[in-house]
């Protein structure tokens, strides 16, 4: 301790640099390259998956306390993910900085590698509802990756949860959606829809399901925007080429830009 109070001696003590485990943090950046760009490159989707991992904490604590009925602490989870939503989508004004130059300094060092190839956000897709077998396969030589994703893929998603919540309310769902393979993309049903807006229409009586579809809908806004936002700055570096893990790049990132996780939440709106 030094004579204004002070810690400084961490012989024997936990120091901030201890707790946050910041030497392998820091020494988790390796260029391949001696280019001054890679480092942001680098960087860049390392904050990102730092941010997923986050969000996907959050997410599946959400979908716990929907499980049980338990709709408080599952907002609070929603909200921090919005909040989460809206730091990733911020980061990609860091990499918009990048020019088409400084990318394809690098690129050939990037090998397949591809963001099409991330674990956590094909975790957060399908824990959203938006599943696809084929995107198991990037995953399959490393069951440490693929089992779990596999257990989500098999799961049911948060909208299930919300659907099937709303049942357990006394709210008629569609047997046909309840009982439906939670494995497929759910698709819009009216009958879902006639209930949604029952709920939105009817909001004092049930207050606490019409701000659960409010904070579904916060979620899908935000990762509209961390898709448009991701498609305009690969648009921005690399054009129409080809991805380098091997997808047709911003042809494919367009693709998916209007999916809907929610899409009986969407419609309503016309309705009300």
């Amino acid at each position: 301790m030094s004579s204004d109070g002070v810690h400084t001696d961490f012989t024997k003590a936990m120091s901030y640099g201890d707790y946050l485990d910041l030497d392998t943090l820091l020494s988790a950046q390796n260029p391949l390259s001696d280019q001054h760009d890679e480092p942001l490159f680098i960087a860049i989707h390392q904050v990102q998956e730092l941010w997923m991992k986050l969000f996907l904490h959050e997410l599946d604590f959400a979908m716990a306390r929907i499980r049980e009925d338990d709709l408080r602490p599952a907002f609070k989870a929603l909200a921090r993910c919005g909040r989460i939503q809206e730091q990733l989508v911020r980061a990609w004004d860091v990499l918009a900085t990048m020019t088409p130059a400084d990318y394809l300094a690098f690129r050939d060092k990037l090998g397949h590698s591809s963001g099409f190839q991330s674990f956590q956000y094909r975790m957060i897709e399908f824990k959203l509802g938006a599943k696809k077998e084929l995107m198991l396969r990037p995953h399959a030589h490393k069951p440490e990756r693929h089992d779990p994703l596999k257990a989500a893929y098999d799961a049911p998603s948060i909208y299930d949860e919300a659907m099937r919540l709303m049942a357990r309310r006394g709210l008629a769902i569609p047997e046909s959606v309840l009982n439906r393979d939670v494995r497929e993309p759910h698709a819009y049903n009216a009958g879902t829809a006639a209930i949604w807006e029952k709920v939105y229409r009817e909001s004092q009586t049930y207050f606490d399901l019409y701000e659960l579809a409010e904070e579904l809908v916060d979620l899908e806004d935000l990762m509209r925007q961390w898709r448009f936002r991701h498609v305009t700055v690969v648009e921005r570096i690399i054009g129409m080429r080809m991805g380098t893990g091997g997808s047709s790049g911003v042809g494919y990132l367009k693709s998916v830009l209007d999916h809907a996780f929610f899409p009986e939440l969407w419609g309503l709106r016309t309705r009300l």
